[in-house]
């Protein structure tokens, strides 16, 4: 698993690609929080924390890891290198898990200049040095559970196509639908069980308030692997 690990991270390093994903998940929100004039933007809020920051965050990451997900195995498959890879002596499973962590450790590279907007809003505090901390770690943990869940589906979806963007729709799709979509449809059908539930927006918001509750763990960590398992599946028959 570490040889396709390093393979994938050298091959983002190698091209553009990884810097490009850094460059561009800071500029974007770079620009909405602090440029742009709107809901997002701290100064216009009067408040300095990071909330704005952790709202947009996941609509970002939703575009931006189908975009680096969707050459995971799409790419193999239509180089007709997928079929040279499956036979190397390692198991299907260290493969997937090789090219998924890969994906993770470029997009937790992109999250780790955000860092900077700490500094930020702690200067802007008043008095400086005044955030809250709880908050800030719960919503960063709910970011990593996010990414995790995001990665997989992203990885699932570039097993269903050959052409890249293809997979990169589906990938957006699927994240939508679990992030966004169970919240939507709750608000249109009045049930007793509150569909919201299903969905991740529901279980991030709750790990972001500061309430690490382990419901909320297991669900993100059983999309991982759900998706992950899917991915083994999908290969398995190709």
């Amino acid at each position: 698993m570490l040889a396709i690990l390093k393979r994938e991270i050298n091959s983002f390093f190698a091209s553009s690609i990884g810097y490009l994903v850094i460059a561009i998940f800071i500029v974007i929100n770079g620009l909405f929080l602090w440029v742009f004039s709107g809901n997002y933007n701290i100064f216009d809020n009067g408040f300095a924390d990071l909330t704005s920051f952790f709202e947009l965050a996941p609509w970002v990451l939703l575009f931006l890891i189908p975009a680096i997900t969707m050459r995971a195995f799409s790419d193999e498959k239509k180089m007709g290198t997928l079929e040279l890879l499956l036979t190397k002596p390692i198991s299907l499973q260290q493969i997937v898990l090789g090219k998924y962590f890969g994906a993770v450790i470029l997009i937790i590279l992109a999250l780790l200049p955000s860092v900077l907007y700490i500094i930020t809003i702690s200067n802007l505090g008043s008095p400086s040095g005044n955030w809250d901390i709880g908050s800030t770690i719960g919503s960063y943990l709910g970011l990593l559970f996010l990414i995790l869940a995001y990665t997989s589906i992203g990885v699932f979806a570039s097993t269903l196509s050959k052409n890249q963007i293809v997979a990169f729709i589906i990938s957006v799709f699927l994240c939508f639908l679990l992030f966004y979509g169970f919240e939507g449809l709750s608000s249109l059908f009045d049930t007793a069980i509150s569909m919201a539930s299903l969905g991740m927006k529901e279980h991030y918001n709750s790990i972001a308030r500061g309430v690490i509750d382990t419901r909320d763990i297991i669900y993100f960590i059983s999309i991982s692997i759900l998706f992950l398992a899917f991915t083994v599946f999908k290969l398995r028959k190709e």
